[in-house]
């Protein structure tokens, strides 16, 4: 099932996405079993539902999850590209839920970092709680699918800073969505990650290419964090990240899981308001 999850009068509401003719719709409304546990008591279903171009929706982040757990470096090129030595076990980082920005939302570039980067990436979203997953267990079972991140980061504070929290925790620094989605499985089959800014590619690779598999990350994590429903990880970023400028589109893209577009402006300087 491909869903997603959108403003509907003073609540929200998910909406299963079908293909038509090449277009995404959301055709019916999600029933009350199908809502994510963890939305549940703040889902409302609103009046009558008609299909609608997913293009029409006010579209909210598919997920509203009690951490977001990146992980660092797992494209070898990418660590490459920054100076970096490959790291020899997952390098997790948080990013605040408040960092959450839905498809279509405005990146805020703030005045306290003079380079703000793109990372667009794919995401697991984690379907049941789990903790200390064996070496060979299955780990599909805990995962309700996948969507698209755009780890924004503010390059400078982040190595200014020497850790990551606040360069990478702005308002507005991850971008996410627009769908979640179960019928692909990057296990099983790698897809490949592109990212266009102002229609160009500059960010293309496949997931074949981590260095840390997805089984492996969830194993790595659960063995000290426990995973809760709804939580995102985001599995890294390929080589070719760059710099965010004042009305740059940047655009995440997977198959099967549509194009995550938001547009990048500077942001208010406090002190002059």
């Amino acid at each position: 099932m491909r869903y997603c999850r959108f403003q509907s009068d003073s609540t929200t509401a998910y909406a299963a996405i079908e293909d038509r003719a090449g277009t995404l719709w959301a055709t019916r409304l999600l029933t009350p079993n199908e809502v994510p546990a963890e939305d549940l008591a703040a889902t409302r279903l609103p009046g009558p539902f008609q299909p609608q171009p997913l293009s029409a929706l006010p579209l909210l982040p598919p997920v509203t999850p009690s951490k977001i757990l990146c992980i660092g470096r797992n494209y070898k090129d990418h660590a490459a590209e920054l100076g970096n030595e490959l790291p020899k076990e997952p390098l997790l980082f948080l990013k605040p839920p408040s960092s959450l920005l839905a498809p279509g939302g405005t990146i805020l570039l703030p005045s306290l970092s003079s380079r703000v980067d793109y990372e667009g990436e794919l995401a697991i979203v984690i379907g049941r709680r789990c903790r200390h997953l064996g070496p060979n267990e299955d780990v599909r079972p805990y995962i309700r699918g996948y969507t698209l991140v755009n780890d924004v980061t503010a390059r400078d504070l982040q190595k200014s800073d020497g850790q990551w929290t606040r360069g990478k925790g702005f308002d507005t620094f991850c971008p996410t969505g627009p769908l979640v989605s179960n019928e692909i499985d990057p296990i099983e089959a790698p897809v490949t990650l592109t990212t266009r800014l102002n229609g160009k590619i500059v960010q293309q690779a496949s997931t074949a290419d981590l260095i840390f598999s997805i089984p492996h990350l969830l194993r790595y994590i659960t063995a000290a964090i426990t995973l809760e429903p709804g939580d995102l990880i985001p599995t890294g970023t390929p080589a070719g990240v760059g710099s965010l400028s004042p009305g740059d589109r940047i655009q995440v893209e997977i198959a099967g899981l549509s194009i995550l577009e938001n547009t990048a402006a500077a942001e208010e300087n406090p002190a002059a308001l």
